[in-house]
C-alpha cells in the first residue's frame, strides 16, 4: 500500500508523468513486499515553491507506506527518487526532499488492513 505524492514547481506533462510513474513503479521494490501493483501516485506540478529562498526548480516526494519504514530501504529509495526527479525534471539533487511516513492504519476497499 505505498503512496508517493510529488510536489514540484516544474511542469510535468502527461508523457513525463508516465515515465516517472514507470520508474517509481520499479523503485518502490526497494521496500520488501512492495510493488507497483499496489502503488498509488499523485503529482502536483507548477506549485508555488521556494527552497533556500529561491524559486529555482525544486521538489518534495512524500512516500507513505503501510507499516514501518526500513531505514536501509528508505536510503535506497531516496537515491532512486532523487535520480529520477533530477534526470526527468532537471532538478538539482540538492533541491529535492524525500519524506517517509510509516502508516499503522491503512484503509482500502471499505476496510482497514
Amino acid at each position: 500500500m505505498p503512496y508517493i505524492k510529488t510536489t514540484t514547481n516544474v511542469k510535468i506533462d502527461t508523457a513525463k508523468a508516465d515515465i516517472i510513474k514507470a520508474k517509481f513503479g520499479r523503485a518502490i521494490e526497494a521496500f520488501p513486499g512492495k510493488s507497483e501493483g499496489w502503488l498509488m501516485l499523485s503529482f502536483a506540478d507548477e506549485s508555488a515553491m521556494y527552497f533556500k529562498g529561491s524559486s529555482e526548480p525544486c521538489a518534495i516526494a512524500e512516500v507513505s507506506l503501510y507499516g514501518s519504514v526500513n531505514p536501509a530501504a528508505a536510503n535506497n529509495m531516496t537515491a532512486q527518487i532523487t535520480d529520477i526527479l533530477s534526470s526527468e525534471l532537471s532538478i538539482a539533487p540538492a533541491r529535492i526532499y524525500v519524506k517517509y511516513d510509516g502508516i499503522e492504519n491503512w484503509g482500502w476497499n471499505g476496510a482497514n488492513f
